[in-house]
């Protein structure tokens, strides 16, 4: 008996308070969200970074479909001044969400003008435009044909240049920060070539081999005596270049494809009777760089630790990560990790030390 009206009092209760919530949802969820955005909107990554080399990964994925990944982009804090390296599409999003100021962006490096590289950079610079005010255009530096790139986006966002400073204001908009500007360099050879020194940090980039697309390019930052290399899209173990310039580098961060997986979908494609995708996913096995070799790369480099990043095939769940790292800890004895969007790595200068931590 006792039980029983333990048991109709429990509902009760419940009954009573589902319907408070239910008359009161509105103003509860309203209240919520302010708080969200209160807390979103305070968070600042920069303020308690150590002086150093800082890399945030904006974009860790590739062209194939990837819910949990943006194509390729990775943000690089030296000291207090900010650079992307890449810019694929919706990878400005990510650099928001992690907290991180998009409008003290300093420079963008491109890699190669492959679509899931270059196609976040208008939103890029719109958003480092209205973000602080900017003045001055988003400088992009790249290698022959990075003219054209930032041509075709200035064009297409011309008229966007116009509307917001005709809402907004001038002063909170000024029409001359909008779009971007070129700063194009040449290399030859396979020697790493000094493209930007400023403010203590010196960056190399040197020619690597991701035939057809030429040119192609990695970079290295050089900042309070560390040093990171971002790989962009390369057959490594055909790249002397990347060699020369990854050489004592502290971090390297390399573009992984890991053939065992992608034959997977090159066996679904074929079931499904996709031959076209069938031939695509046989064709990137020739052009980019496997979880071993990249692991090779970082041997030889001296490297204390290694991100794979542009994944390929699409990871859906951290379960898969040690089908894709493969024997890659076989053939590097130091730290590997596969990069994840909102992930970011810490080279305090001085030291010695690599800090991982999650800013989403």
């Amino acid at each position: 008996m006792k039980m029983g009206r333990l048991i109709i009092g429990i509902v009760a209760v419940a009954v009573v308070a589902g319907a408070v919530f239910h008359h009161y949802r509105a103003p509860i969820a309203d209240r919520l969200y302010a708080k969200q955005v209160k807390e979103r909107m305070g968070r600042d990554h920069l303020a308690g970074l150590k002086d150093g080399l800082h890399a945030a990964f904006c974009g860790t994925g590739s062209p194939l479909p990837d819910p949990t990944r943006a194509p390729a982009c990775t943000l690089v804090i030296a000291g207090t001044h900010l650079f992307v390296v890449d810019s694929g599409a919706g990878s400005t999003a990510n650099i928001l969400m992690m907290g991180l100021p998009a409008g003290r962006i300093e420079a963008a490096f491109l890699t190669h003008y492959h679509s899931d590289h270059i196609g976040g950079l208008g939103d890029l610079a719109m958003q480092r435009w209205v973000g602080t005010g900017n003045t001055a255009p988003l400088p992009v530096y790249g290698p022959e044909g990075v003219e054209g790139v930032v041509e075709g986006f200035n064009k297409a966002y011309a008229l966007d240049d116009i509307y917001r400073p005709a809402h907004h204001g001038e002063d909170i908009v000024p029409p001359s920060g909008a779009g971007m500007v070129a700063r194009s360099f040449t290399l030859q050879g396979t020697a790493p070539a000094i493209v930007y020194d400023a403010g203590g940090l010196t960056v190399h980039a040197v020619l690597v081999d991701h035939d057809p697309i030429k040119p192609a390019v990695a970079y290295r930052f050089d900042y309070g005596g560390r040093s990171l290399v971002i790989s962009g899209d390369l057959d490594a173990k055909n790249s002397a270049g990347f060699k020369a310039v990854a050489a004592g580098a502290d971090l390297l961060i390399v573009e992984a494809l890991q053939p065992k997986l992608v034959a997977h979908l090159t066996e679904g494609a074929e079931a499904a009777g996709n031959t076209r995708l069938a031939k695509i996913t046989r064709d990137i096995l020739d052009y980019h760089t496997t979880p071993e070799e990249a692991a090779d790369a970082a041997t030889v480099a001296g490297a204390r630790a290694l991100v794979l990043s542009h994944v390929v095939p699409a990871l859906p769940s951290k379960i898969l990560y040690p089908a894709f790292v493969g024997e890659a800890g076989a053939h590097f004895g130091g730290t590997i990790r596969v990069a994840e969007d909102g992930m970011a790595v810490s080279l305090p200068a001085g030291s010695t030390e690599v800090t991982f931590k999650d800013w989403f």
